[in-house]
């Protein structure tokens, strides 16, 4: 190789840095996009707070350089130029503003009322609402929206002139189907009762062929009726968010890194004597569950031992010992492995409610790390509503049909949000978990209950089976109502006491 040849190869080997363009750009095109700091942060591998920066006016490292601009090449290809807005920013001087805008803001309050969580950006001046058109100062989960439903109300009609017409941020930036964003609020329409109607018409009266049909669409019915308990609510639900690896099935047929609490738990020893012991069956199980403390965005990666009960996820936790395994199960069910695990939201605020003053039956778990995102107890609270009195209008006017089409929405929605080929328009297998979970810590608290009154507990299994020795009718009400149980079985157990024999 001669020197001329050296000196081209390295020459070649240097690559001049990206041109990025000036920061109130860069921050204007992500806003165009409706991506939020987060989305950003998360495809180029840096926090958040770090993409603040590069728009506040710091350039990237020579790491990150080429992808940002790579990305904000992008950007600017897809998002129409607005010159004549441009004009009026810098004739106001309103363009400056942008630079000193405050950073997007998070507001999360406590999960307990329903009502927090949003993933809300104030914007530096407003963009055109989604829903009708009128500009809004706010973005929820990366869209522009009004936050209060008296303000999102119909665009006026747009002027003859075509420079004076607004953008529309619909024509611009469609809405993706997997979001189902803030809407006029409106009541549940009758869609299980017209559903029911329809299939006993069209089978002509025939109860099992209406009823087999009626289950066998229960997944697409159930995300109908999902979708309009959701009108109204104040949380955008993302139907396919990213999730970490530990969320994702190992192979084909095997299961994620998450550990459910799943009790199978059966007294070692009963007490002496021959006792007659009922078995309990839960009534809606799944359906009570709905309402837990669910992620509302998408997870965020921390680390440490303290826990926000303002969000909610997967927790890697070294639980403590449990040493009441004689007379109840463990809290998160039959492991035998020792040393860390993941376990969900229920099963952290069980453990941390048990080693609490009020029960104090253990240490508090040891907390690592955490994938979590502001939550809301109330985000399917009006589905699991609309689900209910179906279910109690159903039992009180004895339809089976009805009845077994809700237990057929609710347990088959539960069971399909995560990996399944029978429900592609909802993919959160971290809700799937933390709403099975939260049956198990239901389940769990029936038999603390139990135990509590007096009642021996000689078994709990899975989400709804309960075995208990004495009086169960005055600790639990006996009917079908979700708030109420059922007998299973009456059985028999123990070994009969042999009577002294006495002169």
């Amino acid at each position: 190789m001669s020197d001329f040849d050296a000196i081209d190869s390295l020459l070649a080997s240097v690559v001049p840095d990206a041109n990025l363009p000036e920061p109130r750009v860069r921050r204007e095109l992500r806003e165009r996009a409706g991506l939020s700091k987060v989305q950003v942060a998360r495809a180029l591998g840096v926090n958040p707070a770090t993409v603040s920066a590069w728009e506040a006016g710091r350039d990237p490292s020579p790491e990150t350089r080429a992808k940002y601009a790579y990305l904000l090449d992008g950007l600017a290809a897809k998002v129409a130029p607005e010159p004549e807005k441009e004009a009026a920013a810098e004739d106001s001087g309103t363009a400056d503003d942008a630079d000193a805008a405050p950073d997007d803001t998070y507001i999360a309050d406590d999960g307990d009322d329903g009502d927090d969580g949003d993933d809300v950006e104030t914007l530096a001046a407003p963009e055109s609402c989604v829903l009708c058109g009128n500009p809004a100062g706010q973005r929820v989960a990366g869209f522009p929206q009004h936050l209060d439903p008296a303000d999102c109300s119909p665009a006026p009609p747009a002027p003859s002139t075509p420079k004076a017409r607004p953008p529309r941020a619909s024509a611009e930036r469609p809405k993706p189907p997997t979001r189902r964003a803030f809407q006029p609020s409106s009541g549940p329409a009758d869609l299980i009762g017209q559903a029911v109607r329809a299939a006993l018409a069209q089978h002509e009266g025939d109860v099992e062929a209406a009823t087999a049909a009626l289950v066998k669409r229960a997944i697409p019915d159930a995300m109908a009726l999902l979708d309009e308990t959701r009108k109204g609510g104040r949380y955008d639900v993302i139907a396919h968010p990213w999730m970490p690896d530990i969320l994702k099935k190992q192979t084909s047929r095997g299961a994620d890194q998450v550990w459910e609490a799943r009790p199978k738990w059966t007294r070692p020893e009963l007490p002496p004597g021959e006792h007659e012991v009922t078995a309990l069956d839960i009534n809606g199980a799944y359906l009570s569950a709905l309402k837990t403390h669910l992620p509302i965005g998408q997870l965020e990666h921390s680390t440490g031992f303290d826990h926000d009960r303002r969000r909610a996820g997967v927790h890697l936790i070294t639980p403590s010992h449990w040493d009441h395994d004689a007379v109840l199960p463990n809290p998160i069910g039959q492991r035998d492995e020792p040393g860390p695990l993941w376990v969900t939201e229920p099963t952290l605020r069980l453990l941390q409610r048990l080693s609490g003053p009020k029960y104090g039956l253990c240490e508090p778990p040891e907390i690592h790390e955490s994938f979590t995102s502001g939550a809301t107890e109330g985000l399917l609270e009006k589905f699991r509503v609309a689900l209910k009195d179906a279910r109690d209008t159903a039992i009180a006017e004895q339809d089976e049909v009805t009845l077994e089409y809700v237990k057929a929405m609710y347990s088959k929605f539960v069971s399909t949000m995560g990996e399944s080929n029978y429900n592609r328009e909802l993919y959160r297998p971290d809700w799937m978990h933390l709403i099975r979970s939260q049956a198990f810590a239901n389940l769990w608290m029936k038999a603390l209950k139990a135990h509590e009154e007096g009642l021996t507990v000689v078994r709990a299994m899975g989400t709804d089976e309960l075995h208990v020795i004495g009086d169960w009718r005055r600790v639990f009400p006996e009917g079908r109502a979700v708030s109420e149980v059922k007998v299973k079985d009456v059985y028999t157990a123990g070994e009969p006491q042999e009577r002294e024999v006495t002169d």
